[in-house]
């Protein structure tokens, strides 16, 4: 049996929306409008209208030309368009792409946000966010090879950037390089002292190699950046519980809750302090409302109950 009671499948990455700063000199003002206007309803939680907005932007900003049959299709639902050959002649539209692939990333719509990206960099084969961006639903995707491509191009076209260095450093985290990990992320914070996911992520690398005053004072530190996110009060939890503080552990994920009431691991980690507390009753509520969100979780969980109750039965710490 596994002596780890805690599940660790975290991705918090960074991904940015492009504000439109190039020359505008053959982008309409109708594109822009659009464009703004999708920035607006993402900020309020309108997907779906965002991914409207944009898609309308990415059709005013190009240009008809069906002698030109070397583009394909832009997938949109406008009439107008339909069945039309597209040649792209403002680089704006690259943006207008890469947004509606973070949208669509999102929604969780990670094929589609990928050939977003795709197309974003046909246009603008140097623009480092698209990169990062297809990197992240490449990783979504389970292609994490690929995403590592991606990174070291973003990286490769800019050289100081903070969330490409963060964004490799979990990655490679994932893939059990924790001192590759930790030199990203050192790097990314001294780029940017002020990015949360940063100090969240390095906080889960010195987790790993068991540094956990380091970890807690990363987790505290994300916290301080952004007092909404989730996942750091996750972390924080994390390590109390392998330092056998279930009180305090508990605290925090009800707080991880509190923010993302959708946090299927801190129902999971929660449930399993109140398991090693003796409160099997109060556990199992957590359980049912993991299990509501994520039914394939079942033989995990209930493989993860069984190690809380043993390690509980010889007073050993959950870690």
């Amino acid at each position: 049996m596994r002596r780890c009671a805690l599940l660790f499948a975290f991705i918090s990455l960074c991904l940015p929306i492009t504000v439109f700063s190039q020359e505008r000199t053959r982008t309409p003002d109708a594109a822009l409008n659009h464009f703004n206007n999708a920035n607006k309803k993402m900020d309020h939680g309108d997907l779906d209208g965002a991914i409207e907005e944009l898609t309308r932007a990415i059709s005013l900003s190009s240009h008809l030309d069906g002698s030109n049959t070397s583009n394909r299709h832009i997938g949109n639902s406008f009439n107008e368009y339909s069945g039309e050959e597209i040649k792209v002649i403002d680089p704006f539209t690259a943006n207008a792409y890469n947004n509606r692939g973070l949208v669509r990333f999102r929604k969780h719509d990670y094929t589609g946000a990928v050939e977003d990206y795709d197309e974003a960099l046909r246009i603008r084969p140097g623009m480092p966010s698209a990169y990062l961006n297809r990197a992240a639903a490449l990783r979504a995707l389970g292609q994490l090879d690929a995403s590592m491509r991606d990174l070291d191009r973003a990286l490769a076209l800019k050289k100081d950037f903070d969330k490409a260095f963060s964004n490799r450093g979990s990655l490679k985290l994932d893939l059990g390089d924790t001192k590759g990990a930790l030199e990203d992320l050192n790097r990314s914070i001294e780029l940017n002292d002020r990015l949360p996911e940063a100090f969240y992520q390095r906080g889960y690398a010195h987790f790993a190699v068991k540094d956990y005053d380091a970890a807690l004072a990363d987790f505290e530190r994300a916290v301080h950046l952004d007092p909404n996110m989730a996942w750091a009060y996750q972390g924080h939890g994390t390590v109390l519980m392998a330092k056998d503080q279930m009180p305090k552990a508990i605290e925090d994920f009800t707080r991880a809750l509190e923010r993302d009431p959708q946090l299927v691991w801190a129902y999971v980690n929660r449930g399993l302090s109140l398991v090693y507390l003796g409160k099997e009753d109060d556990a199992q509520k957590d359980f049912d409302e993991c299990l509501k969100l994520r039914p394939d979780l079942k033989p995990e969980l209930d493989s993860r109950i069984d190690l809380a109750r043993e390690l509980r039965r010889q007073r050993k710490p959950l870690q």
